[in-house]
């Protein structure tokens, strides 16, 4: 099981690593740059221009619309006051968990990983008795399902005891859970890498806060805190926003997957009772006997007696 998730655990640790590295190296770029200009926000050297001519009345209508533009809702104003970063950073995960949640949310659909109709006539011959262990193995590798490897692994055993039998459906059956689980790493990943990129936004856009309070030496005007608050808040909000619906669908996938695995163990369980040597002796059917070493034992020492006599 290690050995199949090797290839697909790289990956994913190297996924998660470039998009945290580019989200680190365009957040401290941005951090270094002065802060863009957001449309719900204006300067204050225009504010303080516009107050000389404007009338009385025009300037109340500029600052009631300056108060009830407030933080964007639309998607072109979040990525606006998010930055490049931050956006392009939230819109990889998102196409990424995407993505993983549909592949998985088809590759394990029960009548894909265990047909029921091939499982039924494949039970069937084997308690009838009208199927050897030759014929088993084509059928399983014309089926090409999770579950016919599963059997087919039983099935080499063919005449064994059930100890054998049983551990060769065992190494089957978690060679397929580790493909099974292929891709719930990566939209676990993605689950857990959301809320800290968020959580980076949330300092980088405090940190611009304080960085214009410090610069426009009045804490009294809270234009100068919005630029770096709606970047706190968004990145925080668009991090949650990724990070619980790729937790929902990482929970329901990996219940998914629990349910037909069990219900792969029950079917080789079954096999065990039918194709180990006890199995088939209880049943009725002789089992195929091992070829044994002792006659070709007896024969090498056959030599040293005869020289001993002699």
């Amino acid at each position: 099981m290690t050995r199949v998730g090797t290839n697909s655990a790289g990956q994913v640790k190297i996924v998660l690593m470039c998009v945290t590295a580019i989200t680190l190296v365009f957040a401290s770029y941005s951090i270094a740059q002065d802060p863009p200009e957001l449309p719900f926000t204006d300067t204050i050297s225009a504010d303080a221009e516009s107050s000389e001519t404007v009338s009385p009345e025009a300037s109340a209508e500029t600052a009631a619309e300056t108060v009830t533009k407030g933080i964007p809702t639309d998607l072109q104003g979040i990525a606006d006051a998010m930055g490049r970063p931050f956006s392009a950073a939230f819109v990889i995960a998102s196409v990424i968990g995407l993505w993983c949640f549909l592949e998985r949310l088809v590759m394990l659909r029960r009548h894909r990983v265990i047909p029921r109709s091939f499982v039924e006539r494949f039970f069937l011959h084997l308690r009838a008795g009208r199927m050897d262990r030759l014929e088993a193995i084509a059928i399983c590798q014309q089926n090409q399902s999770p579950v016919s490897d599963v059997l087919m692994h039983g099935i080499r055993k063919w005449g064994r005891p059930s100890v054998e039998v049983e551990q060769a459906v065992l190494d089957g059956g978690e060679r397929q859970v580790s493909q099974l689980k292929k891709g719930l790493r990566v939209l676990n990943g993605v689950s857990t890498l959301c809320p800290l990129i968020g959580l980076l936004g949330t300092v980088v856009g405090m940190i611009r806060a304080f960085n214009d309070v410090a610069t426009a030496g009045a804490i009294g005007q809270t234009e100068t805190l919005a630029n770096g608050i709606a970047l706190a808040l968004l990145t925080t909000a668009a991090g949650l926003f990724i990070a619980i619906p790729s937790m929902a669908g990482y929970l329901l996938l990996a219940g998914r997957v629990d349910s037909v695995v069990m219900e792969m163990d029950r079917l080789g369980q079954e096999l065990v009772q039918l194709i180990s040597s006890e199995g088939l002796r209880d049943r009725g059917i002789d089992a195929p006997v091992a070829p044994s070493r002792q006659p070709a034992m007896q024969k090498q020492e056959v030599p040293a007696t005869a020289n001993e006599e002699s």
